[in-house]
């Protein structure tokens, strides 16, 4: 099936167009199982799927990652691994001193000289003090220990700001999926006129958006056992209802069939061709299921008008925007 494609940055960076998530190592997914998560993340690599995007606060994602790349090195093995992760301070003094301490943190866990790309998460737009968050990781990255700056569950006019004060951003990461649309309006038109990639997550609703949940019962509260289970069911009660969701796992189905593939290679599909997106995350549970082949089957096809249609048919009949107006409003 050939490489995973890449895109290209505005800062020159390369950045492939499926990446693997790590929230699952945040707790609230099973226990971890620290070497066969490693053995598996070593096929993922080995395989082409070597991007892997973590955070400062999900679990032994960072430290993890810092020892699949020692793994490698003493293998002798030269495949190229990325590191994307997410800083998530406490609202607090961000000096330049303060936030090199955190970012110190995130090096040493990794076991990286630099960060491929450091996403910056804020959560109290009141406290104006991400402006300064920003303009150190500016410095930061002017030293040489961040490559690229990215922000995560953002909304646009404080992408806006953060832009404006100098500081190259060059992804946003939102949630998308079919039925969140939250990034398509003013957050997508800004992001095209300031060359900004857009990376979804969120976009398999945390494995709601499968054939195993085509043709069943609504799920109880006990059912939905993991985090992502929980939170993306929401989602849909937000969107519409598990009846009209049972017509969109249908439709995808249906579309699924005509490309010989899973429905939720439609809903992943569908998302990677949105204007901006440059690349979705899909969440993995290391250790415990591996879906490497599926995962590359998403570029061995593409979706037509018709197809984009049938799913926007049904989509349309729920609310897209959750009930919130951008990206990131459910942090706050």
């Amino acid at each position: 099936m050939g490489d995973i494609p890449h895109i290209i940055l505005k800062d020159g960076s390369s950045m492939p167009r499926i990446i693997n998530g790590m929230w699952q190592m945040a707790g609230g997914h099973g226990k971890v199982n620290y070497k066969n998560s490693l053995s598996d993340m070593l096929d993922y690599a080995n395989s082409g799927l070597s991007c892997f995007d973590m955070a400062d606060h999900y679990g032994s994602a960072e430290d993890i990652y810092g020892e699949l790349k020692t793994q490698m090195k003493n293998d002798g093995n030269d495949r190229k691994v990325t590191g994307f992760t997410k800083w998530f301070p406490r609202p607090g003094n961000m000096s330049l001193e303060n936030v090199r301490t955190f970012i110190h943190s995130s090096l040493i866990r990794t076991k990286s000289e630099f960060i491929d790309l450091l996403q910056f998460h804020w959560w109290d737009y009141d406290d104006d003090r991400y402006l300064n968050a920003a303009q150190s990781l500016k410095q930061l990255q002017m030293e040489g220990l961040i490559n690229s700056i990215g922000v995560t569950n953002f909304d646009t006019i404080r992408l806006k700001q953060i832009v404006e004060s100098g500081v190259d951003v060059v992804t946003s990461q939102v949630s998308y999926s079919v039925i969140d649309r939250r990034a398509r309006g003013k957050m997508t038109d800004y992001c095209k006129d300031n060359d900004i990639y857009m990376i979804g997550y969120g976009v398999v609703l945390g494995g709601l958006l499968s054939e195993k949940f085509l043709g069943v019962p609504e799920p109880s509260t006990i059912a939905l056992n993991t985090w992502s289970l929980s939170k993306y069911k929401d989602y849909i009660n937000r969107w519409g209802d598990w009846n009209l969701f049972q017509d969109l796992l249908e439709v995808l189905q249906r579309i699924g069939l005509k490309h010989s593939v899973s429905l939720t290679l439609i809903a992943m599909k569908y998302v990677l061709q949105q204007d901006m997106i440059g690349a979705i995350i899909v969440g993995c549970r290391f250790g415990i299921h591996q879906h490497i082949d599926e995962n590359k089957r998403l570029f061995t096809f593409n979706l037509d008008d018709e197809d984009i249609e049938k799913i926007d048919n049904i989509v349309f009949k729920g609310d897209c925007m959750l009930g919130w107006s951008e990206p990131g409003d459910e942090f706050r």
